[in-house]
């Protein structure tokens, strides 16, 4: 039986929504530091941006394959959860009052990463619903032995 052949993350849907993901956070983030916005706007992007690229570099590597001692799918989805809800209170924060254009573009930017990171928690969450057999399903020991024979 032939094994079915990997597509290289960088060329998968979550890989370019992960990778938009990032490119969004990291423009947010410029235009935050251009703004010389309040602390915590560049810092919260900042801390998305070094949690995408964690992750990124964990799917390009194949560590998620490695370390099985943590199940990855899971952490991904809360990761795009709780960043969703740190970018819209954010975004909310950076749009209501009068600020500088660049404040209001980091804003912008803020929201449509949350926009995308609620699709990347969907894209996570629906692959583990559609394909519970897949690579993050943990067999029982007895069909490792069985598989051994």
């Amino acid at each position: 039986m032939a094994k079915p052949k990997h597509r290289p993350f960088c060329l998968s849907v979550k890989g370019h929504v992960k990778m938009l993901r990032l490119a969004l956070s990291v423009t947010s983030m410029t235009f935050f530091i251009l703004a010389q916005a309040p602390e915590p706007y560049i810092v919260i992007t900042g801390f998305e941006v070094t949690i995408i690229l964690f992750f990124i570099i964990l799917y390009i590597l194949r560590l998620d394959r490695l370390m099985k001692c943590l199940f990855w799918p899971l952490l991904d989805i809360i990761n795009s959860i709780v960043t969703t809800l740190f970018l819209v209170i954010l975004s909310v924060l950076a749009l209501l009052p009068e600020t500088t254009t660049f404040t209001i573009l980091g804003g912008v930017f803020a929201l449509i990463t949350a926009v995308f990171c609620i699709a990347d928690g969907a894209l996570i969450y629906r692959k583990l619903l559609f394909n519970p057999s897949g690579p993050y399903q943990k067999k029982p020991a007895h069909d490792k032995e069985e598989e051994d024979l």
